[in-house]
């Protein structure tokens, strides 16, 4: 049966169609790393092995690719196969030589301002991240402690830890691609949000991660409110195929998906989740795990699923698997409002005067979530090679929050195989990933992959899908 028109995915974009022109220029950063050492420069140029050329390359050419139709970021970079950026140490500073960037960040020759700051973000990051994190003998990245740690000295070299402020930074998650009438939905609810003086953080690209921002501008200027936040958090292997919406006024680079994700729940006050696809069950079983770990039992942490009404069924599906595989302790943590932006925004507002109380009471931060107990399980990164992805314990007799791990790392390897350039590749080479398991767990997975899959939720619309997975029972 054919959808109508109205409910066809769709990519909200104020951009003209993907042009092939490219664009070389020369650009001085404004008011952030306007200096680099001589090392700092050397590897952000060596393209070997140990060099950082390459994921510095991908990250500008993403942020360049602003508002463009690609998801895939395999495609992104043979597009612009002849893109080059250089660093040119000058006198006064540093400049950055950009040969054959897309030409629609550019306006009348000239860098649009927003892609011109993300642009300076991810030099930002990607040089604290290697030279003040990983060589830093200082953080145990091998520890649950210092991985924390590790998360906060990067938001907080990013400037978007504000000790000032009190909670009211509300974390949206959801799909990139997702129906015109899911992205509206998205759109009120963010403006509902903003009418209330919170502040939207998202995965910064389009879809439900764009929607949300845009409806809070609005709110936020009719109360007359200056200095509204859109954070936007990422990381090297999914921004090319999330590029940052123009709306992002502050762009996190993290170092991977695992303290990406840690950064969302350590920053926000609480989340909103709108409907997505494997990236979405990821980032709910990442949640969840959490949540349902016995030291945050008495933690507050507002959870709501919302969407139209047409999403209805999508969250009954979900909301089926997470009873049967993590049980009623997990259903307990969410919930679930259909078709009502004030309705999730006035449950948003209680529930954040809940967790300002709480923190107050223990004399925890507003900006960082330090108390919340993070199992080490969540923040080993996961690389999800085809024996990673086939080994995986799928099965109930393992602790709930160990099994909310499992899975989370199953859907992240499908995001991989779907998005990522590295995952592509892999799945090109060596054929699709084998995920097994117990066959009461394997077999929902498969039907909510599937309707996923029905949906169009794991491309952008207009892209033929070959599933890079097999569910084995």
């Amino acid at each position: 049966m054919t959808q109508a028109a109205s409910e066809l995915p769709v990519v909200d974009t104020e951009l003209s169609p993907e042009s092939r022109q490219v664009v070389d220029t020369l650009i001085s950063p404004e008011g952030q790393l306007e200096v680099l050492s001589k090392s700092e420069v050397s590897k952000l140029l060596d393209t070997g092995r140990t060099g950082l050329y390459d994921v510095f390359r991908k990250c500008a050419l993403a942020v360049l690719n602003s508002g463009s139709d690609i998801d895939d970021g395999k495609e992104l970079l043979e597009r612009y196969e002849s893109f080059d950026i250089s660093i040119l140490q000058r006198e006064r500073g540093i400049k950055l030589d950009i040969r054959g960037a897309p030409a629609s960040a550019f306006v009348d020759g000239k860098m649009i301002r927003g892609i011109h700051e993300h642009l300076f973000a991810v030099l930002r990051d990607i040089v604290f991240v290697n030279f003040d994190v990983t060589d830093n003998p200082k953080f145990d990245l091998t520890r649950t402690d210092g991985i924390t740690d590790a998360v906060f000295h990067i938001l907080r070299n990013a400037n978007v830890l504000q000790a000032q402020r009190n909670p009211n930074l509300v974390v949206c998650w959801g799909g990139h691609s997702i129906s015109r009438i899911e992205y509206n939905y998205t759109k009120k609810v963010g403006y509902a949000l903003g009418l209330r003086e919170l502040d939207i953080c998202t995965g910064c690209g389009p879809g439900a991660m764009k929607g949300p921002m845009k409806g809070a501008t609005i709110g936020h200027s009719k109360q007359r409110l200056a200095g509204g936040r859109y954070l936007g958090i990422s990381e090297p292997g999914i921004i090319a195929a999330e590029s940052p919406n123009p709306i992002v006024n502050d762009l996190v680079i993290m170092p991977d998906i695992e303290k990406r994700l840690e950064a969302f729940v350590r920053t926000g006050h609480g989340i909103v989740v709108f409907p997505g696809g494997a990236g979405t069950a990821e980032e709910i079983l990442y949640i969840l795990g959490i949540l349902l770990h016995p030291d945050n039992a008495e933690i507050p942490f507002p959870l709501i699923f919302t969407g139209p009404a047409s999403s209805r069924d999508y969250f009954t599906q979900i909301d089926a698997f997470l009873a049967l595989t993590l049980g009623e302790a997990a259903q307990k943590r969410y919930q679930i409002i259909i078709d009502d932006p004030d309705a999730v925004a006035v449950a948003m507002v209680k529930g954040i005067s809940e967790v300002r109380a709480f923190r107050k009471a223990h004399s925890d931060a507003y900006y960082y979530n330090w108390r919340l107990k993070i199992d080490h399980e969540f923040q080993k990164p996961f690389r999800p090679t085809h024996e990673n992805m086939r080994n995986l314990d799928l099965h109930r007799g393992i602790p709930t929050h160990l099994l909310a791990a499992n899975l989370r790392r199953a859907f992240s390897g499908v995001v991989a195989g779907n998005v990522k350039e590295e995952g592509i590749r892999a799945i090109e080479q060596f054929g699709k990933y084998e995920i097994r398991g117990e066959a009461a767990i394997m077999g929902p997975m498969d039907a909510l992959l599937a309707s996923f899959v029905e949906q169009s939720r794991m491309k952008l619309p207009g892209k033929a899908y070959t599933p890079c997975y097999t569910i084995v029972q």
